[in-house]
C-alpha cells in the first residue's frame, strides 16, 4: 500500500516548488486521477487555479493541454473536426484540445451550454464523437475546469448534469499571510518560476499500479452505511431542494478509497469520507429558494449534516473489521 502513498508525496514535494499551499487541492487531484474522475476549481482569479493544474500535469509528465472558453467557441474546438485537404481529396481528422491525459477548461463557465456540454461524453466514457465516428481519449483521462465565482455578464453557469460529472469540486482561497509572502519570495528572487520549473516524478508503471492499490482498499460496511446515511440526508434536509444523486454517493467511496491509499492505509475510515464531504457534494445540491433568500450557504447546510449524521466505531475495530473480511 506504500505505492500510493510515495506517488502523493513524490507529487506534493516536486509540486511545492511552484504551489505555495492549497495541498488540499493537490491531494484531490491526486485522488481524482487515481479514481477516474474529474475535479472542479473555483476562485478568484490570479489564486494560480490553472497553474496548479499545470503543474501537477508535470510532475506526472502528462500530456496537458489548455482550453479557453469562450462565448464564441462551438464545440468542434473543444474536441476536433475533419478537415478537407484540397491536396489529397480526402479529409483529415484534426484532433482537438481534449486529446490529452489532462485538459484543463478554463473559465468554463465563459463557454455557452452547447459548448460545456462538448465535455460531457469525454467526462463520462472517455471518448469522443465526431462525424458519427467513436474515438478513444488517452488513459488516464482527466478534465480539470476552472471557474470564476464572482463575474455575472458574459458567463453561463453549469447545468447540474455537467457539475453532477466533476468527483470533486475544490474552492481555491485566497493565501494567509505566510503563503503570500513565501510566494513573493520565491517571485523576487526567480520571477520566471512557474510549472515548466518542476520535472516529472511518476512513471506510467508507478501510476498504474497505485490505481490497482486503490481498488484494493478495503471498505467495512458500518463505513458504507455511513455514506448512505450522509447522502441520504442531503435528500431529506428541508434546506435542499435536490440532493445528491447516486453518483455522489459512488464518488464518496472511490474517493474515500483513494484518500485511504494516499495516507497509507489499506482502509478507508470515516474521517476519510468527512474530509471530503464537501469537495463531493458542494457543487451538487441545489438549495430551496427559502434557503437562498434567507443566505444559508451549501457550506453551513454540510456542517449541519455532518454534525447530525453519527460516524461508526473506531478506527482500532474497522480495522478489526478488515482483518475479518481478509
Amino acid at each position: 500500500m506504500s505505492s500510493p502513498a510515495a506517488l502523493y508525496e513524490s507529487i506534493r514535494s516536486e509540486a511545492g516548488k511552484v504551489v505555495v499551499g492549497n495541498e488540499d487541492v493537490l491531494e484531490g487531484l491526486t485522488i481524482s486521477l487515481l479514481t477516474g474522475g474529474h475535479v472542479l476549481l473555483e476562485g478568484v482569479p490570479g489564486v494560480a487555479k490553472t497553474t496548479i493544474a499545470n503543474t501537477f500535469a508535470t510532475t506526472l509528465g502528462l500530456t496537458y493541454s489548455r482550453i479557453q472558453m469562450t462565448p464564441d467557441m462551438v464545440p468542434a474546438d473543444v474536441m476536433g473536426t475533419n478537415v478537407y485537404r484540397q491536396n489529397t481529396g480526402e479529409f483529415e481528422l484534426k484532433q482537438g484540445p481534449v486529446f490529452a491525459n489532462l485538459a484543463v477548461a478554463d473559465e468554463i463557465n465563459r463557454a455557452t451550454p452547447k459548448t460545456q456540454s462538448a465535455l460531457l461524453e469525454a467526462m463520462q466514457e472517455g471518448t469522443v464523437t465526431i462525424d458519427d465516428e467513436t474515438l478513444a481519449l488517452p488513459d488516464p483521462f482527466m478534465v480539470v475546469a476552472t471557474q470564476n465565482p464572482i463575474e455575472m455578464e458574459g458567463v453561463f453557469e453549469l447545468p447540474e448534469a455537467q457539475r453532477d460529472r466533476f468527483q470533486l469540486k475544490y474552492v481555491v482561497e485566497l493565501p494567509d499571510h505566510d503563503d503570500e509572502r513565501e510566494l513573493l519570495d520565491r517571485y523576487d528572487r526567480d520571477p520566471a518560476f512557474a510549472a515548466e520549473s518542476v520535472e516529472p516524478v511518476v512513471d506510467t508503471e508507478t501510476l498504474a499500479a497505485a490505481q490497482t492499490a486503490v481498488n484494493a482498499v478495503h471498505v467495512a460496511d458500518p463505513v458504507k452505511e455511513y455514506i448512505l446515511e450522509i447522502v441520504a440526508a442531503t435528500r431529506n434536509t428541508p434546506e435542499i431542494q435536490h440532493g445528491a444523486s447516486p453518483r455522489a454517493t459512488l464518488g464518496f467511496l472511490s474517493t474515500a478509497k483513494g484518500r485511504a491509499a494516499i495516507h497509507g492505509r489499506e482502509y478507508v475510515i470515516p474521517d476519510d469520507v468527512k474530509a471530503l464531504g464537501r469537495p463531493v457534494l458542494r457543487h451538487r445540491l441545489i438549495r430551496t429558494t427559502d434557503a437562498e433568500l434567507s443566505d444559508t450557504s451549501v457550506a453551513e447546510i454540510l456542517d449541519t449534516i455532518f454534525e447530525q449524521v453519527n460516524p461508526p466505531g473506531s478506527d482500532a475495530e474497522l480495522a478489526q473489521a478488515v482483518s475479518q473480511a481478509d
